[in-house]
């Protein structure tokens, strides 16, 4: 392709991503800086088409983008602006929260995301392979019973409550905190168990208090195997033409509510950060008329999660790819001081 075709082919693409209107010859003709008439720009049309980047949904209509001008357009004719001052106050003061429960800042991260998008956003909560222990503090309720607090890299999991020996005193459990602490830093969470078995062999009192610390820490691991993926914005894409078709829309809907598929799209293989999948690039036959761009957040050296914002494959992919790195690298720096 020479550059005419790659100017018109970009300034088709900005118009039916702001109006989802099939673009004409004489539309692109008036726009600044094309500078060649109606006739010369069907005929290179007429060649984009020929070429698979352009498609016309009736014969009298204007052309449309095809999946693989979305590519061409992302990978070499995408101009991305750095994120405006405004936006970015924004979302470092949305996301300045005084609290310990990853849940809560990544639920506000993806209500943001959507609100500042106006799509869809997805975001996962920490895998759970990549939680390492940071603490472990018992603090006394009862006489027979404590709450746990297990601290990740990631903040607070969960607290939960055990049962401890009547005669157990408070300074008792706080040895054992530190004990725990000690034993398990840096511990991952899927490493519990052969930790504690080698813990077990030092041990000459409280087997069955740590049997019992034990088998909680591992309920509520499994609790956090099933992975959380928190949405924002699932009504978005139903405001958007191409979702004015109820059975589409219903589809839509059904796949945003089923965690199940929604949270193989966000991972990351071989430790990519920043992704755009437009169309059938999507995992998911679902998705065939969408696009999604996602991008990771990290705790300290690890990429512990993944967000993502899910569109019309004729999103705004400037405001997307300008508005999603910058969240992970504020979520990232909210949770690494943790």
């Amino acid at each position: 392709m020479d550059e005419r075709k790659f100017l018109i082919l970009k300034a088709i693409i900005d118009d039916y991503i702001m109006t989802a209107v099939p673009v004409g010859s004489r539309t692109i003709s008036r726009k600044a800086g094309v500078g060649f008439s109606p006739a010369t720009i069907r005929n290179e049309m007429s060649d984009l088409e020929e070429l698979g980047y352009l498609g016309q949904p009736h014969t009298s209509a204007g052309r449309i983008p095809s999946y693989k001008a979305y590519r061409l357009y992302v990978d070499r004719l995408l101009s991305v602006s750095r994120l405006d001052d405004e936006d970015a106050k924004r979302i470092m003061s949305y996301l300045d929260v005084k609290t310990s429960q990853v849940k809560e800042v990544i639920t506000r991260a993806a209500q943001l995301l959507s609100d500042m998008t106006s799509y869809t956003s997805v975001i996962s909560a920490p895998h759970l392979e990549t939680l390492r222990i940071k603490r472990v503090q018992l603090v006394p309720v009862t006489e027979q019973t404590a709450v746990m607090i297990v601290v990740t890299n990631a903040g607070i999991i969960k607290d939960a409550v055990v049962t401890i020996p009547a005669d157990m005193s408070e300074e008792s459990l706080y040895d054992l905190s530190r004990m725990l602490t000690q034993q398990l830093a840096d511990v991952g969470m899927k490493q519990l168990r052969s930790r504690f078995a080698e813990m077990f062999r030092d041990l000459s009192e409280n087997r069955r208090l740590m049997a019992n610390i034990l088998r909680v820490m591992e309920r509520r691991v499994e609790e956090q195997a099933t992975q959380e993926v928190v949405v924002g914005g699932t009504a978005n894409m139903l405001s958007f033409p191409e979702y004015s078709d109820v059975e589409k829309a219903r589809t839509f809907l059904s796949v945003i509510e089923s965690k199940e598929k929604l949270y193989p799209l966000l991972r990351h293989p071989g430790g990519v950060e920043f992704t755009i999948h437009i169309g059938p690039e999507n995992d998911i036959p679902e998705f065939a008329d969408c696009s999604l761009v996602t991008a990771s957040y990290r705790v300290g050296d690890n990429s512990v999660g993944t967000m993502g914002i899910i569109g019309p494959t004729r999103m705004n992919y400037a405001k997307v790819v300008s508005v999603i790195p910058f969240m992970g690298k504020a979520i990232t720096d909210m949770l690494s001081e943790k």
